[in-house]
C-alpha cells in the first residue's frame, strides 16, 4: 500500500495522478462562466448601495487630496465633462472582492495649446533600471521597489482646467458651479 491506496483499489478504480495543485476542469469552467455585470451608466450604478459607497469613497479621496475647489463657471474657458467608470474586482475563487470606480475627465474635449501644452508620462527607461540593478548587485546593496498609490493624481496642474460636478453628486444650491482642478484627474491630457 502506497499513498494510502492499496493495489487492489488501484486496479478497481481510476486513480487521478495529477498534482494536487492543479485544478479540476469543472472548477476552471465554472470560473470561465462567471458573469459579472458592471454598470455602464451612473443611473444603473446608483441602484446598488455598494457602487454608491464606492463613488462616495472616491470623491472623499479626491477631496482629501486637494484635487479641486468649487468655483463659478468661467465664461471664456472650456469646462470638461466627467463620467464614472466602473470595475468589479474578483477574488481567485470568483467571489466579488470589491466594486471599484473612477471619476474620469472627458479629456478628448481638451484643445491643444488652450487646455494643455504637452502630454507625456514620466517613467524610468528600462536601460536605467537595468543599470541600477547591475550597480546594486556589484556593490551588494539591498534593492527596494515601491509603488506610489494614485501617483498620477498627485501631479499639480500648471494650466487652468475646469470640470463639471460629477453626476449624482451635484451640490444642491450650487448647480451652476464647477470644479477648478489643482491636481490631475484620470482622463486629462
Amino acid at each position: 500500500m502506497s499513498n494510502g491506496i492499496s493495489s487492489e483499489e488501484r486496479n478497481t478504480q481510476a486513480y487521478d495522478h495529477s498534482p494536487l495543485k492543479w485544478r479540476r476542469l469543472n472548477d476552471v469552467l465554472a470560473q470561465c462562466n462567471l458573469c459579472i455585470m458592471e454598470p455602464e451608466k451612473y443611473a444603473k450604478a446608483a441602484q446598488d448601495e455598494s457602487w454608491l459607497k464606492a463613488m462616495q469613497d472616491e470623491l472623499s479621496m479626491i477631496e482629501k487630496n486637494g484635487t479641486w475647489v468649487l468655483v463659478d463657471r468661467p465664461t471664456e474657458k472650456l469646462v470638461i465633462g466627467v463620467k464614472w467608470v466602473y470595475k468589479t474586482k474578483i477574488n481567485l475563487d470568483g467571489s466579488v472582492q470589491k466594486n471599484k470606480e473612477r471619476l474620469v475627465a472627458k479629456g478628448y474635449a481638451q484643445k491643444p495649446g488652450l487646455d494643455y501644452n504637452e502630454t507625456y508620462a514620466l517613467i524610468a527607461r528600462l536601460d536605467t533600471i537595468r543599470t541600477l540593478i547591475a550597480l546594486g548587485a556589484q556593490k551588494d546593496w539591498k534593492l527596494y521597489q515601491l509603488d506610489v498609490k494614485s501617483a498620477f493624481l498627485n501631479g499639480v496642474l500648471q494650466e487652468e482646467v475646469y470640470i463639471d460636478q460629477p453626476q449624482g453628486f451635484v451640490i444642491k444650491g450650487k448647480e451652476d458651479k464647477v470644479y477648478r482642478l489643482h491636481k490631475a484627474l484620470y482622463g486629462l491630457k
